[in-house]
């Protein structure tokens, strides 16, 4: 999506700024919420929407349900690191609060079972277009690459 930069005044900023939350939103998530516009995938489902969720809404491509947990976890968390504009960290917590499991039963999916430090993750998280994730992902999860590619966008041409 095209971005613009913008200037606002200090009045705008304080009211964006109070309505967003710390460490997940971005001022434009925040302005998203408060204006009538929608999101940018808006027939996706929302994270926040699951019960007892502790956070905003936070647009999410749909994951199959058959897709196994270890898939689901870690690109959930892909998509919030990279969509939704949070720390690694916090879309761990986001997804544990979601699928109502300790954080570390979420790092477990993308580092032990990946082969993965959670430093490794974090630069792979940072890589355009996710090409060493993708390919990791479709190694471990090969009758699932369509799942993966649908997750985080369009694979890169070749």
């Amino acid at each position: 999506m095209r971005t613009h930069s913008v200037e606002v005044d200090d009045e705008v900023f304080s009211l964006v700024k109070a309505h967003a939350e710390p460490l997940v939103d971005t001022f434009n998530s925040a302005l998203r919420r408060l204006l009538p516009v929608g999101s940018p995938t808006q027939a996706a489902p929302n994270l926040a929407d699951e019960p007892g969720s502790r956070t905003r809404s936070v647009p999410l491509a749909p994951i199959p349900d058959h897709a196994p947990q270890a898939l689901r976890q870690i690109l959930e968390v892909a998509q919030l690191a990279r969509i939704g504009g949070c720390s690694r960290i916090r879309a761990t917590e986001m997804v544990a609060d979601k699928h109502g499991v300790f954080t570390q039963t979420v790092l477990d999916k993308y580092c032990r079972q990946l082969g993965l430090t959670a430093s490794r993750f974090d630069q792979l998280l940072g890589q355009k277009d996710l090409v060493d994730l993708r390919e990791i992902l479709k190694s471990k999860f090969q009758t699932y690459t369509e799942t993966i590619d649908a997750a985080l966008g369009p694979a890169p041409s070749a």
